[in-house]
């Protein structure tokens, strides 16, 4: 049988008209923004099977299952001990509205109702930007953990590092220390569940976040992952930033070189919250694999809200905050918003990727029209070409704009911070991008002091010094074909 050109033309019209119909299916089926339906629209039409492929990894999202069960265990949570927090705020009122700072008030209080964030005081807290001395003080701490250790970070690679926390995990388990590990499987692809066997036959329990396989090929979905990174230890000491564990994040990989992060390590209340958002985590995650449930309630009960002790310079009042596809407060995400609505002077960011929402975008461009210093640090390279072309897209429209961006050249910066004003910080793990503000499980800490503040804007003023300055001239002299490739990526950025 030999077909005409008229019938094959009409069969693929046909497939196409499938195909388009299908599309238009998949994309309305579940909840989106606008920009991200018609980005999704715009790749499943255009790239009729490759995109259906892509739709797969990219493109799916939680269950209606899954994301009711992880808001059930917020609920659960909430109700065992928000209100009495709530109401010991109001009564030691924390927030008073003659606060003579009132940008922080402001900003503390969208916190506090977008995201039942507790305003934490009295927390000594030690910054890290080098992954040696991190890490060494991490093993150091868990050495000398006595009673808990909760552990939860994208990537826990089965690399040297990875075994060098492991040991010190086991050696406390050794001492009847309970351990408990928290990883995305996608995130530490390459480690298997048999890594952790030496701290499991000790007691310890170690598994994937809900949204990851143990066998990252059987939920092939590259959006909705643990991306935080948290260790808490006896309910008191807690590090929350940037760092992964992993070689890499040493400045040991020769595609990287240096590895310049930011970390906090907290001795305070705030470590009690980051405790709280671990235990929501892990035991969502135990509806699936019937691990014992994490309980807080006596640590909870004897939490109080108290005043900051004024006589010592050094405590830094502070907001667990987190955001993730959950639920649709956007937390950090506002947060940032808040900080750089509000800036008055400068706003000063890290972030290794730069492909801001439109409301981030308007944001910076209209502080920046108005008068405030707003500088942004990204790195040389990219860990991910496709996502560093929408970076130099989005970093040459905000250079257009007024906004004074600059490429870290010492290696790559994958620190996630902004600092503002006199004492207004976040640190965490979201990145300044659509993954980080609506697709990933994030966390972050905002903090209100002046010395920390004065620190992080110190830190990033000496990173400056590897910098190169991102100015017209500079994307002026790029090729045709680079910036084809960046006003390309650009039409994507909703999706990634």
């Amino acid at each position: 049988m030999v077909w005409s050109w008229d019938v094959i033309r009409r069969i693929i019209e046909v497939l196409w008209l499938i195909n388009i119909g299908f599309a238009i299916w998949t994309v309305f089926r579940s909840r989106r923004d606008i920009a991200a339906t018609w980005a999704w629209l715009l790749v499943l039409s255009v790239f009729p099977y490759v995109g259906f492929i892509l739709y797969m990894f990219v493109g799916r999202q939680l269950s209606h299952d899954d994301i009711f069960s992880i808001q059930k265990e917020q609920a659960a949570f909430r109700d065992s001990f928000l209100d009495k927090q709530h109401q010991l705020l109001n009564q030691h009122q924390l927030l008073p509205r003659s606060d003579r700072k009132p940008r922080a008030r402001m900003l503390a209080e969208l916190n506090l109702n977008n995201d039942d964030a507790i305003l934490t005081f009295n927390n000594q807290v030690k910054v890290f930007t080098d992954g040696h001395a991190k890490f060494a003080q991490l093993i150091d701490d868990i050495d000398h953990a006595k009673h808990s250790i909760a552990i939860e970070y994208y990537t826990f690679y089965a690399d040297h590092l990875g075994h060098r926390v492991l040991d010190a995990l086991v050696r406390a388990a050794q001492r009847g220390v309970k351990v408990r590990v928290l990883y995305d499987a996608s995130g530490s692809r390459g480690t298997k569940p048999a890594f952790f066997a030496p701290l499991t036959k000790l007691g310890g329990e170690a598994q994937a976040f809900i949204s990851s396989s143990p066998k990252w090929y059987t939920s092939p979905r590259l959006n909705y992952h643990l991306h935080r990174k948290l260790v808490i230890i006896d309910h008191q000491l807690g590090y929350i930033g940037g760092f992964n564990i992993g070689d890499q994040y040493l400045g040991d990989s020769p595609k990287f070189g240096y590895w310049r992060d930011t970390h906090l390590r907290v001795i305070g209340q705030a470590a009690l919250m980051m405790e709280v958002r671990f235990a929501m985590d892990w035991n969502t995650t135990c509806r699936r694999t019937h691990k014992q449930h994490l309980q807080l309630d006596k640590e909870l009960a004897q939490f109080n809200v108290i005043r900051p002790d004024e006589t010592q310079s050094d405590n830094v009042p502070m907001q667990i905050v987190s955001s993730g596809p959950d639920n649709d407060h956007y937390a950090i995400r506002r947060g940032y918003e808040g900080i750089i609505a509000t800036a008055r002077k400068y706003v000063y960011i890290q972030s290794p990727y730069l492909i801001p929402e439109s409301s981030v975008l308007e944001a910076l461009i209209i502080a920046a029209k108005s008068g405030v210093d707003v500088r942004i640090m990204v790195p040389c390279m990219p860990d991910h070409p496709f996502v560093y072309r929408m970076t130099e897209y989005y970093a040459k429209y905000l250079v257009h704009n007024g906004v004074k961006v600059y490429r870290y050249d010492n290696g790559f910066i994958h620190a996630k911070t902004i600092v503002s004003g006199t004492n207004i910080a976040s640190v965490g793990s979201a990145n300044q991008d659509y993954r980080s503000y609506k697709l990933n499980f994030e966390v972050n800490a905002f903090t209100y002091s002046p010395e920390l503040s004065a620190k992080l804007k110190k830190i990033f003023e000496d990173d400056m010094m590897n910098c190169t300055p991102m100015t017209e001239e500079y994307f002026a002299q790029q090729s045709t074909w680079l910036k084809f490739k960046q006003q390309f990526s650009r039409l994507l950025s909703p999706i990634f």
